[in-house]
């Protein structure tokens, strides 16, 4: 193996903020997980703790996953180009084949992996990612200079958003593409390209709601959920009573209500509701103070990889923070009742072992950029000081 791709014996730790971020979401998140799961799990499976036992198993997987980005130069992923993105194609494409996908209401996102269920948008958009900062970087001249630089990436995604929404999975699709423009915008992508890529988006977004008779359900409960509160705005309603019921400081820990089979889905989408309702706008504003902090330390190191002109890097490392911060937003949007339900995880806290497996092996990649920026930044540090010392 080169050097350039051995594994690193550095000492050096990964930004402590970061770090720390991530350590009280994932254990706050396994403490919320239990309270908002075990009464659903002691009576659908006989088991109070299922549903923990179930994620600390992808919580050990995911740091396993970790820890090896966490040993790969990132030029590695880099030098992958579109074997990345034909990849992330082909498990889409797999999972729509009769016999392979698990279907669970109704929609079919999962591949069953060594007795893990693994929903393929997950790592799907990982390896797009990775591609993208790479044509970023590679198609830099045509992306600054002509409409083609632009438009193709995204008819790429087009691609894979047709996919994604055979399945069907509309909030993937929209964070993907959020993922995706933001990225090629400031990869430098005209202004006017960007606009009008986003105003098609938008246009497309509203006419496949519009025109498939659930969404459009989802929409019109969601802008008025009182309307028809037993049925279309069910969820909704009873993630405003959780909310509601916290007033400031909660009614404390396992003492949420809505959650003894009033919330749907209180484990997964709606766990921010169960937070509101058991730790009231204090643990609310917290929780939001996290993701914010989250995005903001990994947008500190795609600037720091683009002050040390590692532009892959940068934008790799800016595209995650797009995605968890567009997903963290979207989900805790749709629990206030600000967006239509759109069936995504809240990062290192909700029920889902595919999103939080990959959520940390991305995490272990950004730790990964932050390791090579100091290495970076020491090694030109010693070199003006042997200058100096000439």
């Amino acid at each position: 193996m080169s050097r350039a791709y051995s594994a690193s014996s550095d000492t050096r730790m990964p930004d402590g903020t970061l770090l720390f971020v991530c350590i009280v979401l994932l254990c706050g998140g396994l403490v919320m997980l239990t309270s908002a799961s075990i009464s659903l799990a002691e009576s659908s499976t006989g088991q109070p703790f299922y549903y923990l036992q179930r994620q600390m198993l992808a919580v050990l997987v995911g740091l396993m996953g970790g820890a090896v980005m966490l040993r790969i130069p990132s030029e590695f992923w880099e030098s992958a180009g579109l074997s990345l993105v034909f990849i992330a194609a082909l498990l889409l494409i797999i999972v729509l084949l009769p016999g392979l996908g698990r279907t669970v209401n109704g929609a079919t996102r999962w591949l069953s992996i060594a007795g893990i269920n693994m929903q393929v948008s997950e790592p799907a958009r990982l390896l797009i990612l990775m591609w993208l900062a790479g044509y970023a970087v590679r198609q830099q001249a045509e992306l600054l200079a002509t409409w083609q630089g632009f438009f193709k990436p995204m008819l790429v995604m087009a691609i894979i958003g047709l996919l994604l929404l055979q399945q069907p999975d509309f909030g993937a699709t929209t964070v993907l593409l959020a993922v995706t423009l933001g990225v090629l915008f400031v990869a430098g992508g005209r202004l006017k390209y960007f606009i009008v890529c986003c105003l098609a988006v938008v246009a497309a977004l509203a006419a496949l709601a519009a025109y498939s008779p659930y969404r459009l359900k989802r929409v019109t409960g969601f802008l008025d959920p009182w309307a028809d509160p037993f049925d279309s705005g069910f969820q909704l309603t009873q993630s405003l009573i959780a909310i509601g019921s916290g007033d400031v400081f909660g009614l404390g820990l396992g003492n949420s209500v809505q959650k003894l089979f009033y919330l749907p889905e209180a484990h997964t989408d709606f766990i921010f509701a169960v937070i509101a309702e058991e730790f009231g706008l204090v643990g609310s504003l917290l929780v939001i103070l996290l993701f914010a902090t989250l995005v903001w330390r990994i947008v500190v190191i795609a600037r720091q990889s683009a002050v040390l002109n590692r532009m892959y890097q940068a934008y790799l490392a800016f595209g995650i923070a797009i995605w968890l911060g567009v997903q963290s937003l979207i989900n805790i949007g749709v629990n206030m009742g600000v967006f239509p339900t759109k069936g995504l995880t809240l990062p290192l806290v909700s029920y889902g072992r595919s999103s939080l497996i990959i959520t940390m092996i991305a995490l272990g990649l950004l730790m990964r950029i932050d390791l090579e920026n100091q290495r970076a930044i020491n090694g030109g540090s010693k070199r003006k000081t042997r200058r100096s010392a000439r």
